[in-house]
């Protein structure tokens, strides 16, 4: 799988929310596209990777 454009080993198909978990992302302040298609976060908890998939994660940070 590639993530933000690096080659990322996925040893197991995952639901993206478990592969956020792992990867140490808070799930609540990211978008995550998938093969150019946005995934609403509520659809992460049933959205399964797959190895030949590609990812971008794009994660908020607060400030003023």
């Amino acid at each position: 799988m590639i993530v933000n454009g690096k080659q990322q080993p996925l040893a197991e198909s995952v639901t993206v929310l478990a592969y956020l978990e792992t990867a140490g992302y808070n799930s609540k302040r990211v978008v995550v596209e998938r093969n150019r298609t946005i995934i609403p976060q509520s659809k992460f908890e049933s959205t399964w990777l797959l190895d030949s998939d590609t990812l971008e994660i794009v994660h908020f940070v607060g400030g003023g």
